[in-house]
């Protein structure tokens, strides 16, 4: 994979404009946390050099000042929101954090629920975490959030909030995803602080928009396409451009909140230390690119990866078609089309050939390789053996499973397990080849391949079952699927 990011240069500039920030403010400084911090696999993708983990591996010299509060949308656990790249449940991934992060020695204070109307799933989350000995509070909507600024900073706003109890000098605002309401949580603690004598400040974190970057710079535009389902919009900021006549791009939640963050400001301290939300943040990743052009094209990818997740969504009936044409409207914008991703086109000839669905997969040096539907196999597991046999060089013919490794496992799914279909899917597949690999030294050839697939492109002419899906995410495959199911039944696993 070629490189377009400095990851060593991103860790050392941006740990210390964040040192320089907490500095500006005395006391406390509460910190948002835009997009992921842990698996930041978006940020991989278009910033090839970026790594899943680089923010956490820049905030633990913080750890002995940090305390981590992450915020929960309760109406994302109420409709059971899914993190499209992991493939768990928002409220699921709440308990993956905490664990993530007491795992590395973070400290996480609280669980904070925004946007709380007594939701009876959200109810019952708050229960066991509070079970699980985790603290939880509520903050609450607010009638013209974020226009009705009168109202925003009153005791009918951020005072009916439940303060959030903290004990150290930095607080990291995290959570699951987008719309979350980190920001809400920070401002509202910054009124609730103001109440009790504590000066406070605020800052942001977010790798997404670059601000330094075009409007339309394929980054950019990719990140509009992966936030497709909060109708996020990149626009220049305005107030930058006229406090400082400097052009830069922020997005338009920031824009609109601003000025409910100033006026706090201005309420507590009796003026504001920033004059555009473009001030507010700390990011320093378009500092970073070492080579735009790499980047430019990985984002170009993302945005067409996007189009067909959110495709398949809409048939899962998980999107609707207001996100499906905001999408559809950017791929138009930078030029896009099925033609610019190769393993589409080789898919969809492949499953013409044979007349039932196929999987291609392109490899590191861009031969593309491709699965078909057969008694043994499905498309997925059987493109997998394909690209593994072609990584090792392995001859295309060779079989890397025995026929006694297959037979047994078709008969535990179908005679005692009650599954009608008795292809191997691609963990099936996997764990067969392990199994040969103990005594077939070219199926451990074909296992020690398994890296390479790494950040590998892939389609497939069908949606996949969720167990195919999630071997080629733990793969990390970047992984697209025609938005249509194999069969026409209308319960699919």
């Amino acid at each position: 994979m070629r490189i377009g990011f400095d990851h060593d240069k991103y860790t050392a500039m941006q740990s210390n404009h964040i040192k320089e920030r907490i500095a500006a403010f005395g006391g406390k400084l509460y910190l948002e946390l835009g997009g992921k911090l842990f698996d930041d696999y978006h940020a991989s993708r278009v910033l090839p050099g970026f790594r899943p983990d680089s923010k956490v591996s820049m905030l633990l010299n913080l750890r002995d000042q940090a305390e981590l509060v992450i915020a929960i949308n309760a109406d994302d656990i109420e409709k059971s929101k899914v993190r499209g790249d992991l493939g768990i449940t928002y409220d699921a991934d709440v308990l993956r954090l905490i664990d993530a992060f007491r795992g590395i020695g973070l400290y996480v204070g609280s669980v904070v629920m925004t946007r709380w109307r007594n939701q009876h799933t959200a109810v019952q989350f708050k229960e066991r975490l509070e079970g699980m000995g985790v603290r939880v509070y509520r903050h609450y909507p607010i009638e013209g959030y974020p226009y009705n600024v009168k109202l925003i900073i009153s005791e009918e706003g951020f005072g009916r909030d439940e303060y959030i109890e903290t004990s150290r000098p930095l607080i990291l605002v995290t959570a699951p995803g987008p719309g979350s309401g980190k920001m809400a949580v920070c401002l509202s603690q910054l009124y609730q602080e103001n109440r009790r004598g504590v000066q406070a400040g605020y800052a942001k974190f977010e790798t997404f928009p670059i601000w330094n970057l075009p409007l339309k710079h394929p980054v950019n535009v990719a990140y509009e396409a992966a936030t497709a389902d909060l109708n996020d919009v990149n626009m220049i900021d305005p107030f930058h451009l006229e406090a400082y006549g400097e052009t830069t791009v922020n997005y338009n939640r920031d824009i609109e909140i601003f000025p409910v963050l100033n006026a706090l400001f201005e309420h507590i301290y009796g003026r504001s230390p920033y004059r555009s939300p473009t001030d507010m943040g700390v990011n320093m990743a378009g500092s970073c690119i070492t080579d735009d052009d790499v980047c430019r094209r990985a984002a170009l990818q993302e945005i067409i990866r996007r189009s067909y997740a959110t495709m398949c969504a809409q048939r899962r009936g998980q999107a609707d078609q207001g996100q499906v044409d905001k999408v559809a409207l950017l791929m138009q914008q930078m030029g896009l089309s099925d033609d610019d991703r190769p393993v589409i086109a080789a898919a969809r000839q492949r499953a013409l050939e044979t007349e039932a669905p196929a999987l291609a997969i392109e490899l590191p040096d861009g031969r593309v390789v491709t699965g078909k539907t057969s008694p043994l196999l499905g498309p997925s597991a059987a493109a997998l053996l394909n690209a593994l046999k072609a990584l090792g060089g392995i001859p295309k013919k060779e079989h890397l499973i025995s026929p006694t490794v297959i037979g047994p496992i078709q008969t535990l799914k179908c005679d005692y397990l009650g599954n009608r279909n008795p292809r191997l899917h691609s963990d099936e597949a996997l764990l067969a080849l392990s199994i040969c690999a103990s005594q077939d030294e070219k199926a451990a050839l074909a296992m020690r391949q398994l890296p390479l697939l790494t950040q590998c492109e892939a389609h497939s002419t069908v949606i996949l079952p969720q167990v195919d899906d999630n071997v080629f995410r733990r793969l990390k495959v970047n992984l697209t699927c025609d938005p249509r199911y194999q069969s026409h039944r209308l319960y699919h696993k």
